[in-house]
């Protein structure tokens, strides 16, 4: 079942912006947390970027200062707008939301998308 769905991701040169979505298939009754991850070949999958449920926002050193993330509770909906692109930044993102389906759901769990590829050119 694909919970989260990524679009936006693509090729650009350096130096260039991406914007990249996650949307939500179906309901959720509370998202504590969301974030975008990224996994580049040969490499473990990272955190880049997170959102609380509070608005707390949390970035990774090497992307501080040219990323944004921003969520949209209501429209279970998160956004990662990328500038000033590195060729090191080239990976599959992956959307992430801490989060519960329904109100009997006893703890939050992770929901992810399937990703989606930026890849970035010197």
């Amino acid at each position: 079942q694909e919970h989260l769905v990524e679009s936006g991701g693509g090729l650009v040169q350096a130096g260039g912006s991406l914007s990249l979505s996650c949307a939500a298939s179906g309901s959720f009754y509370s998202i504590s947390v969301m974030g975008w991850y990224r996994q580049a070949p040969g490499k473990q999958r990272e955190l880049v970027a997170s959102v609380t449920n509070d608005g707390s926002t949390y970035y990774t050193d090497s992307v501080k200062g040219r990323f944004t993330i921003s969520g949209d509770n209501d429209k279970n909906t998160v956004y990662l707008q990328m500038n000033a692109l590195k060729p090191e930044d080239t990976a599959v993102y992956f959307c992430n939301f801490n989060a519960r389906r329904i109100l009997a759901q006893p703890l939050d769990i992770d929901y992810w998308g399937k990703g989606t590829l930026v890849t970035v050119s010197s």
